[in-house]
């Protein structure tokens, strides 16, 4: 049964009685009514749509579960999560370890993996609880501590052992934080989040803020720019199979992997965001060198993959080129930020980015393991990109 949402006046605010709080446990997003779920995600673009096509992207080893908190049959906030089987070594570099490692699951498949539950979605920029915009404040802890038990005593019936929390923008909610700390989840360093006001009027403004080396620098690799075609697309269409033999040489070249994407992942996100995604093509010499899948709204950018052939893409200048392409993108449309994600963050902040911190949080059900997690979790961290912080 779809999951209504009951109409409120403009202000009017809905007070919580946790006696009649309920949550419920979707295994399907088509089970939640679409506009139900965006309350509580307003200005989020990775709200239904978006999760609806990583939902049918057909991503292996991912069960997908959404988590509803309702009173009185209006859903009052909500998460996405997912269920998996999480290797410890995810987010170490690839090299030796993982070779080794995968030579012992030859013999012990179960060798340092774990059964995860967790908040929060592979797919998304950021782990998002979404409350309804009539729920005050000040019920927020009562809500998130109904949603967190809801999901542990889910998570216990699925026999996961490991429950987390992904990639949540720090500072946390002073309730939220204080609700972790009192059921025992511990945080480790995530990846942060590279992002850039769009606080200049043109290209010449912008590369004014840049030191002198990198502006030279800049102006060198845009020299590159007449020699590249710029498309705009929102249908892959013949580029389909292009466009997955790139992403594909991209993931292979970075050291932490965790999802692998499909075709339908992309050509979903195409297909059920027509006003909110795009994708940029950049053409040299008749072939196809990169693409760039793009989500935006009125007011921010979101670069979500940059995909390119390593050799001949570099020769382009092709990275710097697209940076500078989002950048004109947002000044043509008015938006105000350009949040171009996670990784590569010492060109990023060399190009003026700031970085948002992100953290995980996890519990592990057996106290031993979960004292043992504790102590190696700093050096299963990915790059939270302090080293090269401004």
């Amino acid at each position: 049964m779809l999951q209504n949402l009951k109409a409120k006046p403009a202000g009017d605010l809905v007070e919580i009685d946790q006696h009649h709080l309920k949550v419920e446990i979707h295994e399907g997003l088509s089970t939640i009514e679409r506009s139900a779920w965006n309350a509580c995600f307003v200005g989020n673009l990775e709200g239904y749509d978006y999760l609806l096509a990583v939902e049918n992207g057909g991503l292996d080893d991912f069960h997908w579960r959404y988590v509803t908190v309702e009173q009185d049959g209006m859903i009052v906030a909500a998460m996405p999560a997912f269920l998996c089987d999480y290797g410890l070594e995810t987010t170490l570099p690839r090299g030796r370890l993982h070779t080794m490692i995968g030579w012992v699951r030859t013999i012990a498949p179960r060798f340092l993996k774990l059964k995860l539950a967790c908040l929060g979605s592979p797919c998304t920029e950021n782990g998002v609880v979404g409350f309804h915009p009539a729920v005050p404040p000040r019920h927020h802890g009562t809500i998130l501590a109904k949603l967190l038990a809801g999901f542990e005593a889910t998570a216990a019936a699925e026999g996961c052992t490991l429950v987390a929390l992904k990639d949540m923008p720090l500072p946390l909610e002073p309730a939220f934080a204080q609700l972790l700390e009192r059921r025992g989840y511990v945080d480790t360093s995530g990846m942060p989040t590279a992002w850039r006001d769009i606080d200049f009027q043109t290209i010449d403004d912008y590369l004014a803020t840049l030191s002198s080396g990198t502006r030279k620098d800049m102006r060198r690799k845009l020299r590159a720019a007449s020699a590249v075609t710029v498309e705009r697309v929102s249908d892959l269409g013949p580029w389909q199979a292009r466009f997955m033999e790139l992403y594909h040489q991209t993931r292979e070249r970075s050291e932490w992997q965790f999802e692998d994407l499909t075709p339908a992942y992309f050509s979903g996100i195409l297909h059920h965001m027509p006003e909110n995604a795009f994708c940029t093509v950049y053409t040299a010499k008749g072939e196809v060198l990169a693409f760039n899948l793009l989500l935006h709204d009125d007011g921010q950018l979101i670069d979500k993959f940059f995909c390119m052939d390593a050799e001949r893409g570099r020769s382009y200048n092709l990275y710097y080129l697209s940076w500078f392409e989002n950048l004109r993108y947002c000044l043509e449309n008015g938006i105000e930020r350009y949040q171009s994600g996670q990784a590569y963050y010492r060109n990023k902040v060399k190009l003026g980015s700031e970085l948002t911190e992100n953290a995980m949080f996890f519990r592990h059900t057996n106290r031993i393991a979960h004292a043992v997690l504790k102590r190696i979790a700093p050096f299963l961290a990915g790059d939270d990109g302090k080293d090269i912080a401004p």
